[in-house]
């Protein structure tokens, strides 16, 4: 049951009734419709920009359009009133007897309430991680792993054929610093003193044992070879150790990939033909750039080379394909591997990167435009930086890494909960300050914790009515059929309201890609739960459990159980745990 849906297609009917007798053209190209909750309860329980929308390009007044609209929606079944707001806003009140329709609603849809088409089967690649295989991963990575896993979460519950894929950069310069890096250890592994590590190398402890398995494997053998062989003997078991090692840190997270795109897969054919492909269809030509902006570089070259059309497609700069060397540029994977993915049938492309790589965003929506024909939609999410704090002060951890602190000392600092709900609880392109005493203390100003907390305490609603009704439970027949029409009081409407949100903010924050919209918005929920069991507590009569009146108590406990698939789904979404008990 969604609410607002329901209005929205009321509201339509309305319209197409209203060009049928010629009071709106009948050309009229209707906008989507919105009904959204009403900004100030006390103008009642829903709004709609309708006639707001549609006003201009029918050429009527606004506000007499909605006073149309208001005339036929008074009248309709579960609405007590329809008035013009401004310039042409409708408010909506809804008859209190229509809430509990909603409690019974989830109670029957159980986990699938919310469940929407949404995305109608639409294939979406969703790229995040990707962080070089160097190394362990660090807590800025954190932020993007836990983001793109709840994006992509968020995008399969609103009916998204959804792919979680992680481009492993194997190829460059970086990786043959990190072969000789290992290399390095696999000598002292043999016995050897290295001393201090050269600059300009990886000095982690993590590349140790790498070290130490290619001298179990090897003996001493690979230091009679051929300095190329050795390379990528060292190369290949340094690449795969790194990413195990990753593949270890995201699972603390309860994070997994579908699939682990290889660069060096695009390197040769795939990107030759990729440049072969834009030069056929024109998207490409000879030319030069001008240098950069401000102080030019010592090896600036001002030559004749192959670019890529990107300004025709929204670009600020033609990007160059070519090096002067003859070699392929980094920006030729880039498009090699976007055409990569658009030829594997994706409708959608997100790529969640660090805060960084902002002048990335116009590149990449230029290669889909230009790739695709416009077909697909490619979006770019930016992670801000994340900042480590103790009691509002700067928390320098232990580095295990010897540079930076990982992903897994943050993870086994605090737990993995509290770290994916956190590094949620923020728009991602806004800095976060990570608190490690705030996401461990007990309240309300943990939001985490309050969440959990008033998912635990419906548990505990039902253990103590068993108490009282032995043969009562949340799951029963008894739940399913209970008059929830009793439900009247006003903090109970109030939390049926927020309820009855879930569906709308799930598709509103997957249309958006912004899962922390469903962070905040159960926050708010958990905030009238704990509001109305405090009511309880002061007024006997609001108490879930009356053994005096055990029809009551089974519509309550309806309303909890309602409130509990909520939460759990919810925080199921966001890759939370929903506890039974917290101690």
């Amino acid at each position: 049951m969604n609410v607002f849906a329901e209005f929205e297609t009321l509201i339509g009917g309305i319209v197409e009734a209203l060009k049928a007798d010629g009071t709106l053209p009948a050309d009229l190209a209707v906008s989507r419709i919105a009904v959204e909750p009403a900004r100030d309860p006390a103008h009642g329980d829903l709004q709609t920009n309708v006639a707001m929308v549609i006003a201009k390009p029918a050429g009527r007044n606004p506000r007499d359009l909605a006073e149309a609209i208001a005339a036929r929606l008074r009248g309709a079944e579960g609405l007590v009133s329809a008035e013009v707001a401004g310039a042409g806003f409708i408010n909506m009140r809804l008859d209190p007897a229509y809430w509990p329709k909603v409690v019974a609603a989830v109670v029957a849809a159980g986990g699938d309430f919310g469940r929407s088409g949404l995305g109608e089967g639409r294939k979406v690649n969703v790229e995040f991680v990707s962080a070089n295989p160097t190394g362990p991963l660090h807590v800025g990575h954190c932020r993007g792993a836990v983001f793109g896993d709840a994006l992509a979460n968020l995008l399969a519950f609103s009916g998204h054929e959804v792919t979680r894929e992680y481009y492993t950069n194997d190829a460059g310069a970086q990786i043959e610093v990190l072969a000789r890096s290992v290399l390095l250890r696999y000598r002292e592994a043999l016995g050897e003193e290295i001393g201090a590590i050269p600059e300009g190398l990886y000095p982690g402890d993590y590349l140790k044992p790498v070290g130490e398995m290619l001298a179990r494997q090897h003996g001493r053998g690979l230091l009679d070879m051929d300095e190329a062989k050795v390379l990528a003997i060292v190369r290949e078991a340094a690449i795969s150790s790194m990413m195990d090692l990753i593949r270890e840190d995201l699972a603390t997270l309860n994070i997994h990939h579908d699939l682990f795109f290889s660069e060096r897969s695009l390197h040769g054919s795939e990107i030759a033909a990729t440049v072969a492909d834009l030069k056929t269809r024109g998207l490409v030509f000879e030319g030069r750039l001008p240098p950069p902006k401000g102080q030019v570089p010592e090896d600036w070259e001002d030559r004749e080379q192959l670019l890529f059309k990107a300004t025709e497609f929204g670009d600020d700069i033609d990007r160059p394909l070519v090096k002067s060397d003859g070699t392929y540029t980094y920006f030729a994977a880039d498009v090699a591997y976007a055409r990569n993915k658009i030829e594997r049938g994706f409708d959608q492309l997100i790529y969640v990167l660090g805060a960084d790589h902002g002048g990335y965003v116009k590149r990449l929506k230029a290669v889909a435009r230009a790739l695709s024909g416009g077909r697909v939609d490619l979006d770019v999410k930016l992670c801000q930086l994340v900042k480590l704090f103790k009691a509002g002060e700067p928390y320098k951890m232990s580095k295990r890494a010897g540079t930076f602190v990982t992903l897994r000392d943050v993870v086994e600092e605090v737990g993995p909960d509290p770290v994916r709900f956190m590094m949620i609880y923020r728009k991602n392109d806004a800095p976060l300050d990570f608190d490690f005493a705030k996401v461990t203390e007990k309240s309300r100003d943990n939001p985490v914790f309050y969440v959990q907390y008033a998912h635990a305490r419906t548990h505990s609603v039902e253990r103590n009515a068993r108490e009282v009704f032995p043969d009562l439970s949340l799951a029963g027949e008894e739940i399913r059929s209970a008059p929830v029409e009793r439900l009247v009081d006003e903090s109970e409407q109030q939390l049926i309201r927020r309820i009855a949100q879930f569906p709308r903010l799930v598709e509103q924050a997957s249309l958006a890609h912004e899962p922390h919209r469903l962070a905040f918005y159960l926050y708010d929920l958990a905030s009238d739960f704990h509001a109305l069991w405090n009511r309880g507590k002061d007024l006997p009569h609001l108490r879930f459990i009356r053994d005096d009146d055990r029809p009551l108590t089974t519509a309550r406990l309806a309303l909890v159980s309602a409130l509990r698939t909520v939460i759990a789904t919810g925080l199921g979404i966001l890759g939370v745990h929903a506890p039974e008990e917290m101690r």
